[in-house]
């Protein structure tokens, strides 16, 4: 991940998150460094705008994405804390949100 943007932190994933992962043959890290370099994937133009604000404000960041079997999967990295440091991100489905 070095074209990184911003720290994820600890990076954690959901029990369904990881299964969609693997039934689709894909790797978080496809994902993760997606994420990392500011490419929001399939969120709207309101969202993708509110995410590179973020990226100057430290509030939360999230993208969506679809695996190669059509799983819609979210990455989140957490709003930065009062010494600006972003302290985990999380893939999950939507319906764990």
């Amino acid at each position: 991940m070095n074209s990184a943007k911003f720290p994820l932190g600890q990076i954690v994933a959901t029990p369904g998150a990881l299964e969609a992962l693997e039934n689709a043959g894909q790797s978080p890290a496809e994902f993760l460094s997606r994420h990392a370099a500011c490419d929001w994937g399939e969120v709207c133009d309101e969202d993708k705008q509110a995410n590179d604000e973020a990226l100057k404000t430290g509030v939360r960041l999230l993208s969506a994405y679809h695996t190669a079997d059509d799983s819609k999967i979210w990455i989140i990295t957490e709003a930065a804390d009062e010494n600006g440091r972003r302290e985990a991100t999380t893939i999950l489905l939507p319906s764990e949100y």
